[in-house]
């Protein structure tokens, strides 16, 4: 957090490309194309941007404004709301000046490991005191700063795929439409393998698609990566030494996988109404359906690809279990789990958060825990392994 001394600093100086001031406190996009500029960070500096909420830009003097815990409640959400990808980081805090000239909202964002970073598609910047967005010449530069950072793997080159191995049909006319937004589509004249390196999808150093294009469009994805699939399984009983009553796998590119599997948890509990009172009744359902997606979703999002495992979907007579290949990720672990995440798949998570399948980044398992206990269920269990992560999901009695 910044001194008393320097905030004033910061208030003082003129707009800089780590600087904007506003006294505006509803200017929901300019807050996020300033945050979204701060993290593309175009003039490569490595330093903390600022947005102050209630200093004149012109000025630099306080106006006198109130922060209030909901605007800083919003401000925060911008990191995981799905609306700047992938998500800033960023901290938002309250500073009271002593002279008594009001409150500042001071929302601090870091340079991103992994640019360019989009706001609607669009991917903004700051160079100087300018603000717009970035022109084909500088898009590719934050691509190429990226491929130089290291990289996870879902954003590693898929060494011997071609652009032939991918149904290009899904890329232009699904997810890149998805992705950016339509008039910075209409002025894009660069190449195909130039707009899918802008969205991590193909590395430009070794001429192929990355993992993540492999995993979102290529026509036959377990070529490449033959354990990255669902294998559902339903027992009769408690225990796996139980004759299946049936098994079935989820494959594919990750669209269709998981609008194959989302129809199917739809119809995968049973429901039975409960009395609430003499003259009334409720329905519910052995296993929310709500919280068997989200608790998919994730195990989608986070599981370890590189692992020779596929994703495990089990149903028991009294539980459900999902268990993922690839342990707590990063900054994530057992004490601070679910509060804390880190993504190991930040292409995949930015997909799922494009394609719709995710509303917000870090929200899963505490929504799936929030259906269940609106069902009358149990709480999810969670197991942390060395090489796995699994949860459990009691039926409800």
């Amino acid at each position: 957090m910044l001194t008393e001394p320097e905030l004033l600093a910061l208030m003082s100086e003129l707009e800089s490309f780590r600087v904007e001031r506003t006294i505006s406190t509803t200017d929901t996009d300019k807050f996020r194309e300033a945050i979204c500029s701060f993290a593309n960070d175009m003039p490569n500096s490595g330093q903390t941007g600022y947005l102050l909420i209630g200093v004149d830009d012109k000025t630099g003097k306080a106006k006198g404004i109130n922060v209030s815990d909901q605007l800083l409640q919003q401000l925060v959400s911008y990191r995981s709301d799905g609306t700047i990808l992938p998500p800033p980081a960023l901290v938002a805090y309250k500073h009271t000046l002593s002279s008594g000239e009001g409150d500042v909202a001071v929302v601090e964002v870091l340079p991103a490991h992994n640019p360019p970073v989009r706001y609607k598609g669009r991917v903004c910047i700051r160079s100087g005191p300018r603000r717009g967005v970035a022109n084909e010449a500088e898009e590719r530069i934050l691509t190429e700063r990226r491929i130089a950072a290291a990289k996870p793997f879902d954003m590693q080159a898929c060494i011997g795929s071609q652009l032939d191995d991918l149904a290009m049909d899904m890329f232009l006319n699904t997810y890149r439409v998805a992705a950016i937004a339509r008039d910075v589509l209409d002025e894009n004249h660069r190449p195909v393998e130039q707009q899918m390196a802008s969205l991590r999808l193909f590395d430009l150093a070794k001429n192929c698609p990355t993992h993540a294009a492999i995993l979102l469009f290529a026509k036959d994805p377990l070529q490449w990566l033959p354990h990255a699939y669902i294998q559902y399984v339903h027992f009769p009983g408690t225990e796996m030494d139980d004759q299946p009553l049936m098994e079935k796998r989820f494959s594919g590119d990750l669209l269709t996988m998981l609008r194959e599997l989302d129809a199917f948890v739809r119809y995968l509990p049973t429901t039975r109404p409960v009395e609430v009172s003499t003259l009334r009744e409720t329905t519910v359902y052995d296993f929310a359906p709500a919280a068997i997606r989200e608790l998919l979703m994730n195990a989608v999002a986070h599981r370890s690809y590189e692992a020779a495992s596929p994703i495990r979907f089990y149903r028991f007579s009294n539980r459900l279990e999902i268990i993922s290949p690839g342990p707590l990720y990063g900054e994530a672990t057992p004490a601070n789990f679910p509060r804390q995440t880190s993504y190991r798949n930040p292409v995949v998570a930015e997909a799922l958060a494009v394609l719709g399948f995710v509303n917000q980044y870090g929200r899963g398992v505490l929504r799936a825990q929030s259906a269940l206990a609106a069902n009358g269920s149990p709480a999810a269990q969670f197991e942390f392994g060395d090489t796995f992560f699994g949860v459990k999901i009691p039926a409800r009695p």
